[in-house]
């Protein structure tokens, strides 16, 4: 078959497959340049061609290997649309979509982007005006709230239609019954509705409100004034404190620290619970005094806005100086807005404010979210609509189109409106909120809260669930646990041995300092000939523990004692040095832990600056060391490293740690490497794949395909490629990469990604969190869950179709914007498993029982006006047609929220159960086809049944058949449960006796002396055995030939 896709290029098929290979599996590496000199520029020659090269989509483009463009275009051409098909449907969508995108432009022009010139503490000097620094996250304000929720509800067909049959009841001619028959369920759906979107956005206007009214410190002339975070205009001067909310996004000035850097906490931001470090601009950070901002004339020139929160780009200019100063601007000299400044106090000039910053401009809006069982009931409603219309039609039809026959038409279709019972709408409502009342209650999940209680049925419905995974799949807490050294290994047991040879000195190591020291460059070269002489175990303790102490980026900070003001800040005096009041602040945890694990067993880091570190001995003495060089970690070097120089000893030593895959390359087995010191951390991508691996989310001896850096569409191309190759394998991609694949082949690479196991992304930005679950949505059109704790999650958890936040380090703002919110990430299973599954079940049987209670007395209408000459009157009227949907039947039919098939135990146990549902069989045309036969065939036996029984007075058809027709909803209920509970039983008999109690007060509807006769009591026995007992029968006899998967396991 690919020898029957043509191909466009320009060299010939062989040569130029030979070429793309090499330039493609070839690494950098020895020769390689010079055997393959223009390998790179023929790929992007030929990347010009990848629009007729189709990415391979099947197993047929592999039969010809000569060249990696022989594929067939499977994907793509399955999506497009040809002939007549394509223009009517495809330009009616594009015209539409023209016109509305057309008058949103015109509603609301969005402002284009530039970039600014903003001059230090002069906002008025702003060329434009740009956005408040407010948060907002409403969905409404005071004139849109009735009309917006009032459009979300009446959007869908099934409402719309309750309200048309409702409105239709003012007029005379087509009233049917009593006026609250109709509009107390109606308006007991809009008011429950109206309330609850009342509160969560009273909600998030609180939350708003509190956000924007936090106070800052805003440096001027005159010196410091309190201004809240929504009065913060572009070019102010802004002083945040430890620990405080940066309110926008900034550029560093000016710190406490003598070092001229601070940390910052990025959790809300990118998701990553590493500190950050920060560099303030030189230029003001060596001025004087904080007073000395406003006697330079300075200017910040910052790119326009965007969304990338890893790069920056922008000039500091001091025009006051001869020459001028210039400095450039990067990410590093960057405060984003949402980010906590975790040591000293900052001084940033504000860039950008409101919705031009990073963290809202990565933040999508929320939507409104509706459950597939909704959608399903909605869909299932329009057949039942075109059934009703059919119904009236042939009724119409048969009564010969007589006088006004339109009249008659519409007095059918309301008095089999029955068929979509209005009060569908209220027992589903009342489901969902019973539903969240048991999550909440659960013991076994506690802390669990339900914030949309409109899509507790989604938990049952999931099919790809995406996670983050720093602080959701772990903790994100290091402990140091062991140490290697040669043949010896120190653990949580054995760690006193290695206090005991800190405190003993080591005149070994004194002796033979210089070349032989662990982890260290021999500092002299005349050194490295000199004999080797074997290390002592203690002498190997010494530089083991001195080189993970050292080989870090880790500060020590201490609390001042009485807080910070003016120019105190940078006063000494105030800060108490003591052990107890020390903290450690890194860029990563598990540097921190080593410190940590070097200060337990006795040398302890007291200090450091840019210049220095001070480690304290176990004796109390203080060795200084000082920082020569630092080589910072990088993804691409996979390690770091830093030279000093001991002032005691003048001796320079290089210290390295690494990932073991950059550290096996440089380190070779040898006797130098017996008193090599080097510990094993990996990097951001090999982190990933390992918690994948621990997690249980990729097995142990699961393939996975690792897809290299691309940066353009020919190197995307081949890497889609060579990945679909590989079968039952997990993927891992980076940010990077994913950002080229998801620009040229979105598709192709979801086809590809839904075919894998498991998928791991890592360094993704918000957006593409969001992005994924969006294109996971649109391409498998299966529902996704978003599980996440920190504020970059946001974005992720409103854009699927059920969020999950978790409650923990990074903060509450995941599991405040979350449809659900859980204390750990274990609970969700049994969210899933056990409440997710019964909703699903539950809402689903709820929901065909209710429209069987509609279709039945509508079968009994339409029976009932055949006989009668097709007369448009109602079968039942007035309170008997309110009880039978409220106190003679409601409280049965709605305790099938507490009905279950298997208990939660085994639900846990049987993951499979959980998988069956997202077949949706549970609510489906074929279970819905098996309602509408058993109602018309329960309907046709009771009218029938009570119209051949009675013998004189009409009035006895309406009290027996009326009468059977509630015993039968009551048998019909308990033939539906499958696990009885207490309160069920109590709803039958309360129900019942609720119906036998209130005949002696329906004189108007039956003759009292009647139904106290036998004849009464037989006759609707007869009958209401005749339309329930074969359903038991057919129901015994399929659970014995073909039993439900969860009963072989309670079996």
């Amino acid at each position: 078959m690919a020898d029957q896709i043509p191909l466009y290029p320009v060299r010939s098929a062989a040569a130029a497959a030979h070429r793309k290979r090499a330039a493609y599996y070839s690494a950098a590496g020895p020769g390689s340049g010079a055997e393959w000199p223009s390998s790179r520029y023929q790929l992007e020659d030929e990347s010009a061609h990848l629009d007729e090269m189709p990415l391979m989509m099947s197993e047929e483009g592999f039969e010809n290997d000569e060249s990696d463009y022989h594929t067939l275009p499977r994907a793509r051409t399955a999506r497009r649309r040809r002939g007549l098909e394509r223009f009517v449907c495809g330009g009616w969508k594009l015209l539409c979509t023209s016109c509305c995108d057309w008058l949103v432009n015109i509603c609301q022009r969005k402002r284009e982007l530039k970039a600014r010139t903003v001059w230090l503490g002069c906002p008025e000097k702003c060329e434009e005006k740009h956005p408040r620094n407010s948060i907002k996250n409403q969905k409404y304000n005071i004139f849109t709230f009735i009309p917006g929720v009032l459009y979300e509800q009446f959007k869908f067909f099934l409402n719309l239609y309750f309200l048309v049959v409702s409105c239709s009841q003012f007029v005379p001619a087509l009233k049917i019954g009593y006026l609250y028959t109709y509009w107390a369920p109606l308006g007991f759906v809009l008011a429950v509705t109206i309330m609850r979107e009342a509160i969560d956005e009273f909600r998030r206007f609180q939350r708003d409100k509190e956000v924007n009214s936090q106070l800052y410190s805003k440096l001027t002339v005159r010196g410091k004034v309190q201004v809240k975070s929504s009065d913060i205009q572009v070019g102010d001067l802004i002083i945040v404190e430890k620990n405080q909310r940066i309110p926008s996004d900034m550029v560093f000035l000016r710190t406490s620290e003598k070092a001229g850097s601070c940390f910052i906490r990025t959790d809300q931001l990118d998701g990553e619970t590493d500190w950050k470090l920060k560099v303030a601009v030189s230029c003001t950070q060596r001025l004087p005094a904080l007073g000395d901002l406003f006697s330079i004339s300075a200017y910040v020139y910052a790119q326009k806005p965007q969304l990338d929160i890893h790069s920056f780009e922008g000039t500091f200019t001091r025009e006051d100086s001869e020459p001028p100063i210039h400095e450039s601007l990067s990410i590093e000299n960057t405060l984003w807005a949402n980010t906590i400044v975790a040591s000293g106090t900052v001084i940033g000039v504000v860039i950008y404010t409101g919705k031009e910053t990073r963290s809202v401009m990565n933040t999508s809006n929320p939507k409104n979210k509706v459950g597939l069982l909704d959608l399903e009931l909605n869909q299932l409603t329009k057949a039942l609509f075109v059934a009703l219309v059919a119904l009236s039609v042939v009724m119409v039809t048969l009564q010969g189109f007589v006088g006004p026959w339109y009249r008659s038409l519409f007095r059918f279709l309301l008095l089999f409106s029955y068929i979509i019972p209005i009060s569908l709408r209220v027992n589903l409502d009342m489901g969902k909120a019973a539903y969240g009342w048991m999550i909440m209650k659960d013991e076994s999940i506690p802390g669990t809260v339900v914030r949309t209680s409109t899509i507790p049925e989604e938990l049952g419905r999931l099919v790809y669930l995406l996670t983050d995974k720093t602080g959701t799949l772990t903790q994100n807490e290091m402990v140091f646990k062991r140490l290697h050294l040669g043949t010896v290994s120190y653990g949580a047991d054995t760690m006193d041995e290695i206090q005991g040879h800190l405190r003993n000195p080591c005149p070994q190591m004194q002796s033979q300092a210089g070349g032989n020291n662990a982890s260290s460059t021999p500092p002299r070269k005349a050194q490295s000939s000199a004999p080797k002489v074997r290390k002592s175990v203690s002498s190997r303790v010494h530089e083991a523990v001195k080189a993970i102490a050292l080989c870090h980026n880790v500060s020590p900070v201490y609390e001042s004692r009485a807080g910070v003001g003016g120019e105190a800040e940078y006063a000494e005096a105030d800060q108490d040095f003591s052990d107890g009041n020390r903290t450690y602040q890194a860029a990563s945890p598990d540097e921190v832990a080593l410190v940590r694990w070097t200060e337990s067993v006795g040398l302890t880091l007291v200090s450091r600056d840019l210049g220095s570190m001070q480690l304290r001995t176990p004796s109390g003495q203080i060795q200084t060391y000082c920082i020569l060089q630092m080589f910072p970690f990088t993804s691409d070097s996979k390690r770091m490293g830093v030279i000093v120089r001991d002032e005691s000893t003048a001796e320079i030593t290089f210290y390295m740690k690494g990932a073991d895959v950059a550290m096996s390359s440089i380190v070779q087995y040898n006797d130098w490497l017996e008193e090599e010191i080097w510990m094993l951390t990996g990097d951001k991508l090999e982190t990933a794949t390992c918690i994948a691996k621990s997690s249980h989310l990729v097995s142990r001896t699961q393939d996975i395909h690792i897809f290299r850096p691309v940066t353009n569409r020919g190197e995307a191309h081949l890497e889609l490629n060579a990945f679909r190759r590989k079968h039952d394998c997990a993927l891992v991609i980076s940010g990077d990469s994913l950002e080229v694949c998801l620009k040229y082949y979105e598709h192709e690479l979801a086809e590809l990604a839904c075919q894998c196991p498991a998928v791991v992304c890592c360094r993704c930005s918000p957006t593409q969190k969001a992005r994924i679950a969006k294109l996971l949505q649109h391409h498998t059109g299966k529902r996704t869950c978003a599980v996440g704790d920190g504020g970059n999650d946001v974005s992720m958890i409103q854009a699927a179709d059920c969020g999950i936040g978790i409650e923990g380090k990074e903060g509450r703002q995941a599991s405040l914007a979350a449809d659900f919110s859980v204390t750990q990430f274990r609970h969700i299973g049994r969210l899933l498993m056990v409440h997710g599954r019964s909703s699903y079940k539950r809402s689903a049987a709820l929901g065909q029982f209710v429209m069987h209670r509609g279709l039945i007395i509508s079968t009994m209408q339409a029976v009932f006006s055949s006989v009668f000459y097709f007369a448009s009157v109602p079968l039942y009227q007035g309170f008997l047609m309110v009880g039978y949907a409220t106190i003679y039947t409601m409280f049965p039919v709605f305790s099938l929220v507490l009905d279950q098939d298997v208990k939660p135990e085994t639900a846990m146990l049987y993951p499979e159960l959980y998988k069956d549902l997202t077949k949706g069989r549970s609510l489906s045309f074929k279970t819905f086809l098996v309602w509408v036969l058993i109602s018309i065939y329960q309907g046709g036996i009771l009218m029938y049944g009570a119209l051949l029984l009675f013998e004189s007075e009409f009035v006895h058809v309406l009290a027996i058949s009326f009468t059977a027709l509630i015993l039968t909803e009551l048998l019909m209920v308990a033939l539906t449960i499958r696990t009885w509970h207490w309160l069920m039983a109590v709803a039958e008999v309360l129900s019942l006796g609720c119906y036998v109690a209130s005949l002696a007060f329906l004189n108007e509807y039956f003759d009292v002396a009647f139904i106290t006769t036998v004849t009464f009591v037989w006759k609707v026995s007869a009958i209401t055995m005749v339309s329930c007992l074969p359903l038991y029968v057919l129901k015994y006899l399929k659970r014995k030939l073909s039993p439900p998967s969860y009963t072989k396991l309670t079996s």
